[in-house]
């Protein structure tokens, strides 16, 4: 099926970042490093355009003490939108037989990425952006969300290891003091033409 990214769902992006910009920043007791004031650049992201091959390091249970982990590899197709101020990409994980898609924003007043995720599980738009942006090779994105009734604090840590390989990270807080890291991917740089097409991993 061929990604088409048309105006609504841009107008609906869009809607969702406004509504989460209008939200109270919850900064009082937050884990280490926590702020929703980081800024980052249009460009920050151009690094990630094209196609990736991934492996997937997921922690099977979050917040119970875990140290049981699921690795599973997959195909990642990235686009850039609107001169680099929104990028898309799907991310195809055949073992798992599941699918995801980022829908990154840039906001050129405040100077922000919003970030948004969606799985072919639920079929849904997470409405809780983390927002940041980055700072050198390092990006840093945060936001107050919940992993189902428990309130928490997220981070996704990106880091630009060279021209060919990338690092991201997501932790969740859940006592504002110390942070779990619950999945991590190490992304390096593969051949679209034999990868994706139309902007989509092949299946």
């Amino acid at each position: 099926m061929t990604l088409r990214f048309t105006a609504p769902l841009f107008a609906l992006a869009l809607a969702l970042d406004a509504t989460a910009a209008t939200e109270p920043n919850k900064e009082g007791a937050a884990p280490p490093g926590y702020t929703m004031r980081r800024q980052g650049h249009v460009d920050d992201f151009a690094f990630f355009e094209g196609a990736w091959t991934t492996q997937q390091h997921k922690l099977r249970a979050r917040g119970v003490g875990s140290k049981d982990w699921e690795d599973f590899p997959a195909v990642l197709c990235n686009v850039r939108y609107l001169g680099g101020g929104a990028t898309v990409d799907e991310l195809w994980a055949p073992t798992q037989n599941r699918a995801g898609l980022t829908l990154r924003m840039f906001d050129p007043a405040s100077k922000q990425w919003s970030i948004y995720w969606a799985s072919s599980a639920t079929g849904k738009l997470d409405p809780v952006p983390v927002v940041g942006g980055f700072e050198g090779s390092r990006g840093e994105f945060y936001n107050v969300d919940h992993d189902g009734e428990r309130p928490i604090k997220v981070r996704y840590v990106w880091t630009k290891v060279d021209a060919d390989h990338a690092r991201w990270e997501q932790a969740f807080s859940y006592d504002d003091r110390t942070w779990e890291t619950n999945w991590t991917a190490d992304f390096t740089r593969g051949d679209a033409t034999t990868l994706c097409r139309n902007g989509q991993p092949k299946r």
